[in-house]
């Protein structure tokens, strides 16, 4: 199956060679690029990417404006984002991924992260570079307004809320079966029930969700 990919980025030469290095694989496929937000986003509804690699400072529409719109459109819900920045924690990264950003890396990670990462994130089932994923949600966590809000949980049962709490700790569906005693077919239902009932796109959406209850707190995730 081949993944279809997406380039958005105001620099050429960094466009070039995310398309150069993604095209050497015989099984992702760059189907366009953009040097702007808006052309970002209309290059997606014209396209509909796997998976967008987005920059956050572009002229006319910047990568975060970009991505709630590609979000926010439910014709488009196949399509991932993915933000690069060239900051491990750029100030526009966290509101990104509350946005509805399926992960981000930095423009300095070794190509085969990258690699890697476009194919996480078109299959959906982790999250990408979980120290720095780590301390991004953290910092989400940390810019909550309100007090955790546990309501939302009511939908979960208690093995679904285990499920959901280690996935906010940044466990895979191996890893979760064996915290849990379950097989990795069994927490990936889990992961993907529990994914349904809370209207997530995907497993950051989760982790997001982990901090906003409380299931999660910064600093308390080992």
């Amino acid at each position: 199956m081949t993944i279809r990919v997406a380039l958005a980025d105001d620099q050429h030469l960094i466009r070039a060679g995310f398309r150069s290095l993604l095209e050497a694989e015989p099984d992702l496929d760059v189907v366009g690029e953009a040097a702007t937000g808006r052309d970002a986003v209309a290059l997606v509804r014209r396209e509909r990417p796997d998976v967008v690699l987005m920059d956050i400072r572009m002229p006319d529409g910047d990568g975060l404006w970009a991505t709630e719109q590609i979000v926010a459109e439910p014709s488009l819900g196949g399509t991932r984002v993915v933000v690069v920045t060239t900051f491990e924690l750029d100030e526009y990264v966290a509101q990104a991924i509350r946005a509805g950003a399926s992960g981000f890396l930095v423009k300095d990670t070794e190509p085969v992260e990258l690699l890697r990462a476009v194919h996480v994130v078109a299959a959906g089932e982790a999250l990408l570079s979980p120290r720095v994923t780590k301390r991004l949600l953290e910092q989400v966590a940390g810019g909550l307004t309100s007090p955790p809000d546990a309501s939302r949980l009511a939908v979960l049962t208690e093995r679904e809320r285990e499920v959901l709490t280690l996935v906010g700790q940044g466990l895979t569906n191996d890893e979760i079966g064996r915290a849990l005693f379950l097989s990795p077919l069994t927490a990936k239902t889990h992961v993907s029930r529990i994914m349904s009932k809370l209207l997530a796109r995907d497993r950051v959406q989760l982790v997001v969700v982990a901090y906003e209850t409380g299931l999660v707190t910064p600093g308390r995730t080992e």
